[in-house]
């Protein structure tokens, strides 16, 4: 039996798991934020909160328990003197007999307590989540007792173990985690002799992990044991390697998998195969190290292997190298952490009381015991019900803290555009033609060094000539390649620039991305194609071993309802799927749109040869999931997208394209006894030019008559007479017969099973992304032609479409495809995290932009680019607001929070991480706001170790955070001025002059204030973004000095030089940054039209409504 103290140790133990206390040498994410703690935190529980169960029972005496263990005995003695026929169970006897063994229970009872402590949290946490599962004591997950899950009476409940959580493994590091390892803090802190004592390279020396598959015909058991755990295992055949090149990289090679080897204990395990992938790594490279000649010896690798053996020790393992730490790292990233609950404390609150009413309360055994006994009995479970409770607390705030940065709206740190040559300014060619980044890009993109010149065209040449550039003006400029002062002078070129922009990419997660849009597309989009990924061996998700189909439905059911606040009432929602989570992604839709707007599931042929590897059925399809808000108001447009029913609408007018029909509706039940109002004359003049309803002497009567009898018209008088106009009726003769034609507009009854030729992904997909982009840049892109009519189906020719899981941007290509064909102007938003948004998708909008054909990444044509604009940005992520976070540690605060022991638990119970870590930059830093343009993060490079500091833009941030359609944003401006005092009779006795100008305020280009503004306007209803009614908005950002006074004073004269008034109407609201002295008005509603840039961002920044 475990001694109390040793219960105690285990759930100390325990606690510093589930607080991340327990793995100093993880330095990335909410394990970082947690060591800056550690030491605190591991008092608090230690001393202030366990202590708790101690002091509650306190050490039991142990004379007192002699004294009444006597007093039963002599009790006893006391009976068999008086010849009592049963002595133990006399009445004095049971009497004394209670008291004893209420106190010696009490003994035990603190052990129970840390015990069950400990029963309770350990079973709901694996790996830095908590995981929604319930059995008693011995069982297992597979006998566990029935689970109560949230009903309401639903005919059919989808229910699954992580609904109650935010899936958040999203980052790239599984595929491929890259870091320098000169970059490494152990080679950082180093001095100068170190480094070369050590001959540390000055260059960089990149180590890849990454993913890959198992050789062919090993591992035979996999798929069966996919629900098992999986470990990182070094690949057997392949393990490292490391090309010839002067600067080489090393590549190092796992599999994750099921491993049918594995004994013990699954973390033991975890360190076991780390511990074997370093040791072979590291013998591996010294082996080869040690062949090489002597002649290479400044080879590359020797730099590896030293770096890697480099000491990287901690408190349990002195001796650990380097690529120890980071096989970790690796492997800890993605394996832990896959999920943050949305109520952690209910949800353990509610268990615990479950808990305790069929683990801890045994109602036979009180109703048995004696006084004393349960009141033992019910005071051990008061303190186990109260310790929980403030460990629960404390565990609430970590997660609660985690789901505010996860729902934050994350800052814009890159904003750039990319912009067709028609659309810039002339007067800016010259610095094009400069740049010669940009010309680098176009010859990459567009092989713009093929241009070969004739007696109209110029050649090119280096440098780039102005006419060069207006003989190709649908060459895509990319403003990443100028300054910002260019970049600003474009932008301010182009007035409703929201109207002007076509599309917006976001590289981004795209739970964030969908977060930030809230406000500027509510109910703006009116379709959304998703192809996520399917989850299958071809195309997973990173999942959680044993939730694998859990977290794919958390995944797909959280981005799902952040787009719906996105679409209009009417709109549709289209997702491509195949037959891995077909059953659970209908459910989910089921539950979020009603199975009434389920149009259809669409069969798509994509692969008419199969996968040969299969061993029952060859699968050779996917599916479209097809839904619409509104039944009733959602309605296809009425097109075809059958080849053969397009061909036969050849004739085209404003309206779209058409072809003529007869009138007459030759059917028995449109016969003129079926339907008599539509049988009426129509008469048509000699000339066959003139048609109407109405009789005129001389022209032709005609009535719906042929060989087989009398029928009707397939309209009745009124409605002909209505229609009867633009030459929608048209007569011609036939013979001897005159007939009366109709315009009928391209549209097909559409069936659910897609088999043309174009859907096949092959040709239409990688092929034709190939022929694009280049050889093999991305697994299984979708037919442009199968998400092409999709579109074309779902939109009208000025509608938005939406596509958060973008890829290789085959959406985007499908609406400039679909706008070149009809002349529409429809607009596209996709979101993408992969690293392939800049060497992929991006490249192949602009290249789509360009030209319509291409072959071997060249483009064919060069006359069909169309006129274009689109904008990208890039989100800081979760990990970036967590890697951005610093505690503030105030000894002032510190000493108080100490003073005062109930104050000290309230603290650090509720408020620690709010409180310490305010004033960081991940989470708005507002006095950072007095310079916009210098507001920084340290932003992760995709899939590596490295950071960068990357600018923030506030400007961009903004916009979104408010939901502005911009109208216009100036290029920035400096002034300068010099200042005077002037007496002011009016001003109060102690101030007797007052700051003015002296003379006007002048712009100069160095000058200390600094101005921008942007214009737009809001949806005045936000709620009701379509009903007509806008507010006007007009923000200023400015650079503010050390001087308050000349700061406001400044910002008044610039308002009355750009002829402003705070008092007219000219706009509804106005922001400004930095405290201000301008006139205010409350409108309506009491809301004030000069407000804080600050404080509107802090509001909005956190707002989480309805996400």
């Amino acid at each position: 039996m475990p001694s109390v103290e040793q219960l105690r140790n285990r759930l100390i133990k325990k606690l510093s798991e589930l607080f991340r206390l327990d793995q100093p040498d993880l330095d990335f994410g909410f394990y970082r934020i947690m060591q800056a703690k550690a030491q605190e935190i591991k008092k608090f529980i230690d001393i202030d909160l366990l202590n708790i169960v101690a002091d509650a029972f306190g050490d039991v005496d142990e004379a007192r328990k002699a004294e009444l263990q006597k007093k039963v005995e002599d009790e006893i003695k006391v009976a068999e003197a008086y010849g009592v026929p049963d002595p133990e169970n006399s009445p004095k006897v049971k009497e004394a007999q209670a008291i004893y063994e209420a106190i010696k229970d009490t003994a035990s009872a603190e052990a129970d307590v840390y015990d069950h402590l400990y029963r309770f949290f350990e079973r709901y946490y694996d790996n830095g989540d908590f995981i929604t599962r319930r059995y008693y004591t011995r069982e297992t997950s597979g006998r566990a007792a029935p689970f109560a899950v949230p009903y309401n009476g639903e005919e059919v409940k989808l229910h699954w173990a992580n609904a109650d959580q935010y899936y958040i493994k999203t980052a790239e590091y599984f595929s491929n985690f890259t870091f320098d390892l000169t970059q490494s803090a152990e080679v950082r802190k180093m001095s100068q002799e170190q480094r070369k004592l050590l001959q540390i390279p000055n260059t960089p020396r990149k180590v890849h992990f990454r993913v890959v598959e198992g050789t062919e015909g090993e591992h035979g058991n996999i798929k069966a044991t996919e629900d098992k755990k999986r470990f990182f295992i070094l690949h057997e055949t392949k393990p490292l390697e490391i090309d010839d090149a002067p600067n080489a990289e090393l590549f190092v090679n796992f599999e994750y998998r099921a491993d049918p080897e594995k004994t013990g204990q699954d973390n033991t395990w975890r360190d076991k195969r780390n511990a074997e992938a370093v040791d072979t790594v590291l013998t591996l490279l010294d082996s080869w190290a040690g062949s090489l000649p002597d002649e290479y010896s400044s080879h590359p690798m020797h730099d590896y292997l030293r770096l890697l053996t480099l000491p990287a020790p901690t408190e349990s393992d002195k001796k650990r190298p380097l690529l120890a730490k980071y096989v970790t790292q690796y492997t800890a990233r993605n394996t832990m952490d896959y999920f943050i609950h949305k109520d952690l404390g209910g949800f353990l609150r509610r268990e615990l009381d479950f808990y305790i009413k069929n683990e801890v309360m045994h109602l036979d055994d009180i109703e048995n015991a004696s006084a004393p006994a349960v009141e033992s009995y019910l005071g051990k479970v008061k303190v186990l019900r109260k310790i929980a409770h403030k460990l629960i607390d404390f565990l609430a705030q970590l997660e609660d803290f985690q789901k505010k940065l996860w729902l934050k709206k994350k800052f814009v740190v890159e904003t750039n555009y990319c912009i067709t040559l028609d659309r810039v300014p002339e007067k800016l060619y010259p610095e094009v033609a400069a740049n010669e980044a940009q010309c680098e890009e176009w010859i990459k993109l567009f092989s713009i060094d093929e241009i070969k010149g004739d007696l109209v065209t110029p050649e090119f040449s280096r440098p780039l000539t102005v006419e060069l550039l207006k003989a190709n003006d649908k060459l895509v400029l990319d403003t990443r390649f100028f300054d910002d002062d260019f970049k600003a002078r474009l932008i301010a070129s182009i007035d409703n620039f929201d109207e002007q922009c076509d599309g917006l990419l976001l590289h981004s997660e795209n739970f964030q991305a969908l977060n930030l849009l809230q406000e500027r597309y509510r109910e703006q989009v009116k379709c959304v194609y998703i192809d996520p990924p399917y989850n299958t061996k071809a195309t997973p998700i990173i999942y959680k071993n044993e939730y694998k189909h859990s977290s794919w439905n958390s995944l797909i059911y959280d981005r799902l309802v952040a787009a719906d606040k996105l679409t209009l009432p009417f709109a549709f929602l289209v997702t491509a799927i195949d037959h891995a989570e077909i059953y659970n992604l209908g459910k989910i839709k089921d539950s979020l749109y009603g199975e009434e707007s389920r149009l259809a599931i669409v069969t798509v042929q994509h692969n008419p040869k199969g996968r040969n590897q299969s061993k029952f059925f060859s699968e050779n399809t996917e599916y479209l999931l097809f839904y619409g808000k509104d039944i009733v108001k959602s309605d296809f447009r009425k097109v075809a997208i059958d080849e053969d029913v397009a061909d036969t609408f050849e004739s085209e007018d404003e309206i779209g394209k058409f072809r003529y029909e007869n009138f007459i509706r030759a059917r028995t039940v449109w016969s003129r006894k079926n339907k008599p109002n539509n049988w009426y004359p129509i008469y048509v003049s000699k000339d066959l030019k003139n048609i109407t309803s109405e009789y005129h002497e001389g022209y032709y009567e005609l009535y719906p008559r042929t060989k087989q009898g009398d029928f009707s018209w397939k309209n009745i008088r009124e409605s002909f007479d209505a229609l009867n106009k633009d030459d929608f009726f048209i007569a011609q003769k036939n013979g001897d017969n005159i007939e009366i034609l109709h315009k009928y507009r391209e549209q097909q009854v559409l069936k659910n099973l897609w088999i043309d030729k174009k859907y096949q992904s092959e040709f239409n997909g990688t092929n034709l992304l190939k022929a694009i982009v280049g050889p093999n840049p991305f697994d299984y892109p979708k037919s442009l032609y199968a998400v092409l009519d999709v579109v074309k189906i779902t939109t009208e020719k000025n509608e938005l479409v939406l596509d958060y899981f973008a890829g290789s941007g085959t959406t985007g290509h499908a609406v400039i495809e679909l706008n070149r064909e009809d002349g529409g102007k429809r607009k596209y938003i996709l979101i993408e995290i992969g690293n392939y948004f800049d060497t992929v998708l991006k490249p192949r909008i602009a290249k789509v932009v360009y030209s319509e054909n291409w072959k071997d990444g060249k483009p064919t044509e060069r006359n069909t680019g169309v006129s274009h604009c689109f904008k990208y940005l890039r989100l800081e992520s979760y990990e970036d607001t967590l890697n951005n976070l610093r505690f503030d540690d105030d000894p002032q605060r510190k000493a108080t929070v100490a003073a005062n022991a109930s104050f000290k638990e309230d603290y650090m119970l509720h408020y620690l991480l709010d409180v310490e870590t305010r004033g960081s930059q991940s989470l708005l830093n507002i006095d950072k706001f007095a310079d916009p343009t210098a507001y920084t993060l340290n932003v992760k490079k995709p899939g590596t170790d490295e950071y960068a500091v990357r600018p923030v833009d506030l400007i961009e941030t903004f916009n979104y955070l408010i939901g502005l359609r911009v109208q216009h944003t100036s290029a920035p401006q400096t002034f300068q001025a010099t200042f005077k005092r002037s007496t002011d009779q009016e001003l109060p006795k102690d101030q007797h002059t007052r700051l003015m100008v002296d003379g006007r305020i002048r712009q100069n280009e160095g000058g200390p204030w600094w101005f921008r503004k942007v214009e737009g306007w809001v949806p005045m209803e936000p709620t009701n973004p379509n009903n007509g009614k806008r507010e006007k908005v007009l923000i200023v950002w400015r650079k503010l000095t050390d001087d308050i006074e000349q700061d406001n004073l400044m910002l008044d004269e610039w308002f009355q030089k750009n002829c402003i008034s705070t008092r007219d109407f000219e706009f509804d609201t106005i922001y400004v940054n930095g405290s201000n002295n301008l006139p205010n008005l409350k409108r309506a509603g009491e809301k004030w039209k000069v407000r804080l840039i600050e404080e509107e961002f802090m509001k909005r920044m956190w707002n989480a409504e309805g996400i």
